[in-house]
């Protein structure tokens, strides 16, 4: 599967490979050389996001003191070695809260990845000593990704108003559930 070692968040069906320098440079050369860097089959649209979140990991990886953990992950079907989208983290924890966000390519959802993703993510997050509560954000309207944090537990804590996306919902899952 995988040329080398690479830092894993390992489920049943998934290795979510954590972006380092190389991956990414590798991933703006083009889907080519990704592809032979991880020795991996990647789907047409496998992001509907583009490369911008890679850019500002690419970026944040920079900054002194920066943790590579806390940013883009590639999550990887461990069955053919198919990448099957992007998922992450939006930096390192801040007041105890770390906010996660993924995405499955069109050709592999309904398979259950993303709630395998998100869990894969929560269980990471909350091994970590310094994270008090994982959160993620949706449009404000019933959707996959609603159904997919309410089955790994997260609870809709806000509506907000974002300047780009508009209406969204707030949600999150906490060690204590008294403290959301």
């Amino acid at each position: 599967m995988l040329k080398d070692k690479r830092p894993v968040i390992e489920t049943e069906r998934l290795m979510l490979v954590r972006c380092t320098n190389d991956i990414l440079e590798a991933l703006f050369e083009g889907e080519d050389s990704l592809s032979k860097h991880l020795d991996i089959t990647i789907p047409s649209q496998w992001t509907e996001f583009g490369d911008l979140a890679f850019r500002w990991t690419y970026d944040q990886l920079q900054l002194p003191g920066a943790k590579g953990e806390w940013f883009s992950y590639l999550p990887i079907l461990k069955d053919g070695s198919i990448l099957v989208g992007s998922c992450g983290y939006k930096g390192a924890p801040k007041d105890g809260i770390v906010e996660i966000g993924y995405e499955v390519a069109t050709e592999y959802r309904n398979r259950g990845l993303a709630c395998e993703i998100a869990a894969a993510l929560i269980t990471n997050a909350l091994s970590h000593e310094e994270v008090v509560c994982i959160q993620a954000h949706t449009l404000a309207e019933e959707n996959a990704s609603v159904a997919v944090l309410r089955k790994n537990g997260m609870m809709q804590t806000a509506s907000l108003n974002d300047p780009e996306d508009g209406d969204i919902w707030q949600w999150k899952i906490c060690r204590q559930p008294d403290i959301i």
